[in-house]
């Protein structure tokens, strides 16, 4: 089978592997219950497959394995086989691409029970507020469920679930994936998987500070879930609000945004002005505050003052410090970079000081995310180029601010 796959179920890969190569792999894995093969990258799977997708343009060929009882000459000591291209599948790609699109549709009593009557507040923002649910028909599996405000999404029904469609079909490793939704009357709740280690605020903020290299990790993976939103999906979708309590982390603390999408239902014009304020102070582009047309660079604007947070540590702004000129992490750090002295901000940081050289184009790279012209900054896809070393980050000419 051509073209389909399952991104959230694979659990190995390799790399340099002929087609027979990967077949064998899998059929060598008892475990193994697909493996999906492209340019020599092959990728196992294994069950619970979920989040099923059909892109005729990702070139991956899906190698699905049956049952002994469906094929006359197992192959393998799992009693199992793998068809061969020919071949036909155990189930047709229209029913595949459904499975991978099929939203739970709740109704508000199973949501208000999930949540013991919305009882255990996860957070709250400006247009709704996240509780933590258990969803006792589904085997006990955790949830997080967002009751939205009245106001948000309260017009056409239709729209309101295409719209909730569309999200749920935005998938990726650093995407909070939609589980379901409610779409009920005045109610309007949204379904999602269950982030473990909570919000990167709680793990940035809290009282030990984490390791140089899983921020590090934290913000490649933050840009590639923008970049994927900006310029991969199918709906390629401002996200409008990039802050540490927005950015989530999974049970091996990946970064995983959450809440794209809330801009569309927000009724957000993607190609002009918007009807509203949104973003969170601190991290709102300037153009959100004027009326101009709102782009993707108002999230670039976002992910370089979180991305300035997690080199430094610290919040972007501390109204306590003794030194005012220490308020505005943006500011102080732009000072030290000038002066040559950003080491005064990483403190007793062995880890980032033993990397200083990947620090300051870390820095330099979020100046340039956070000047005040839009059209000066970065798209994501540059912005990813420059983290990862495959294009140099030009010398900054202007205040970032």
């Amino acid at each position: 089978m051509t073209n389909v796959d399952w991104p959230l179920s694979d659990y190995d890969r390799f790399q340099l592997f002929t087609e027979d190569e990967c077949r064998k792999a899998c059929l060598d894995d008892c475990f193994c219950a697909v493996a999906i093969v492209r340019e020599g990258d092959c990728w196992k799977k294994k069950f619970p497959l979920s989040n099923g997708r059909f892109d005729s343009s990702n070139g991956r060929i899906a190698l699905i394995k049956l049952s002994a009882s469906q094929h006359s000459s197992p192959p393998s000591n799992c009693h199992v086989h793998l068809p061969l291209e020919s071949e036909k599948p155990m189930i047709d790609e229209s029913r595949l691409v459904m499975l991978g699109t099929n939203l739970k549709r709740f109704t508000y009593d199973e949501l208000e029970e999930a949540t013991d009557g919305f009882k255990d507040e996860l957070g709250t923002g400006a247009f709704a507020t996240v509780y933590k649910g258990t969803l006792a028909h589904d085997n006990g599996n955790l949830v997080a469920v967002k009751k939205l405000d009245r106001e948000v999404g309260e017009g056409d029904k239709q729209e309101f679930e295409k719209i909730v469609g569309a999200i749920s079909r935005t998938i990726h490793k650093n995407l909070v994936q939609l589980l379901g939704f409610c779409n009920k009357g005045q109610h309007r709740l949204l379904v999602y998987e269950f982030m473990s280690n909570g919000s990167l605020a709680t793990f940035l903020f809290g009282n030990s500070r984490p390791s140089w290299y899983k921020r590090m990790e934290i913000i490649l993976g933050t840009a590639r879930g923008l970049l994927y939103l900006h310029e991969e999906c199918s709906i390629q979708d401002i996200h409008g609000d990039i802050n540490p309590q927005n950015i989530l982390l999974d049970d091996s603390l990946t970064a995983r945004i959450s809440d794209f999408g809330l801009a569309k239902l927000l009724k957000m014009d993607q190609t002009g002005t918007t009807t509203g304020v949104m973003g969170t102070k601190g991290y709102a582009a300037p153009e959100w505050f004027k009326k101009v047309p709102i782009t993707f660079k108002v999230d670039v604007y976002s992910f370089g003052i979180v991305l300035l947070e997690l080199i430094f540590c610290r919040k972007n702004f501390e109204p306590e410090v003794e030194d005012e000129k220490q308020m505005v992490l943006g500011e102080w750090a732009y000072d030290c970079y000038k002066e040559g002295k950003l080491d005064l901000l990483v403190g007793n940081d062995q880890e980032a000081l033993d990397d200083m050289k990947r620090l300051e184009k870390f820095v330099m790279v979020a100046f340039w995310c956070t000047q005040e012209d839009p059209s000066q900054r970065p798209t994501m896809k540059t912005v990813m180029e420059m983290l990862e070393g495959a294009t140099e980050v030009p010398v900054l000419q202007t205040h970032p601010h």
